[in-house]
């Protein structure tokens, strides 16, 4: 049966499926897994704290698929592959990477250290290009498979004092773009999702600054903040037969923030 002849809502199904959610014990990364599981995947849990991955799992148990914790660092190559070797394994197939996990230090540019500036692109950019060469080893020889990358607004438009995160963030928009035309002849998409302000426990400081927060809230044309589970439907959307035909697309979730003068 195609895409074009699969009743609408089993579109958006995910049954049957093993998806890889990087950064998911909390905020975005947990909001997605949970979305990916109650859309009948088998979710496997990454973060580096097991205590918190539990808790994690614990909070979104009961949904239509199993959600199992993975606990290894994405910036560590040898956990890393050794945490894909399990996949490999025990799952025999890997459908769905959400490269999620991220860090952000927001400081001028002349106030960081070199291996301050390498600790934060291992994470939130090298981490990704791994993630998706050891999850493509896994979909390669099915022939299927999506690759999705949490990226930023920030990928799209700057601010001052965020110059490594926000080079990062655009850096993997040109990755997935790069890994959309390296993969797709193999049925492989690779798409990103680019959040807008999100009230996450990340932002708990400036959601707490009343102006702050009203800043952010007038560069949004709804507005008001994000709240996690906005992000799950774009998730399961790029990651289910209803997105087949969809490959090196940004998809933003900012309330209409970039578009604002």
């Amino acid at each position: 049966m195609t895409t074009a002849t699969l009743p609408t809502l089993s579109m958006f199904s995910l049954a049957g499926k093993v998806a890889l959610v990087t950064g998911a014990s909390r905020g975005l990364g947990l909001e997605i897994a949970r979305a990916m599981a109650g859309a009948g995947a088998t979710v496997l849990l990454n973060g580096r704290d097991p205590a918190r991955l539990e808790a994690a799992a614990a909070r979104i148990g009961g949904t239509a698929g199993p959600v199992i914790p993975l606990p290894f660092d994405v910036a560590d190559g040898a956990a890393l592959r050794d945490a894909f070797a399990r996949i490999g394994r025990e799952h025999g197939r890997l459908d769905v990477l959400v490269h999620n996990v991220g860090q952000r230090n927001r400081k001028p540019l002349a106030d960081f250290a070199d291996d301050e500036i390498r600790s934060l692109l291992d994470v939130d950019l090298t981490a990704g290009l791994v993630l998706a060469r050891e999850a493509a080893r896994l979909m390669l020889p099915r022939r299927e498979g999506r690759l999705i990358a949490v990226t930023s607004i920030a990928g799209q438009v700057a601010k001052a004092n965020d110059a490594v995160y926000t080079a990062a963030k655009a850096g993997l928009t040109g990755m997935v773009r790069a890994l959309a035309a390296e993969y797709g002849p193999h049925n492989i998409t690779s798409n990103a999702i680019a959040p807008g302000f999100f009230a996450t426990e990340t932002n708990a400081g400036i959601t707490g600054d009343p102006a702050a927060s009203a800043y952010f809230e007038g560069r949004t044309p709804m507005r008001r903040w994000g709240q996690p589970p906005e992000i799950a439907g774009a998730a399961v959307f790029l990651a289910s037969p209803a997105a087949s035909f969809v490959n090196g697309h940004v998809l933003v979730v900012d309330g209409g923030a970039t578009i604002l003068m």
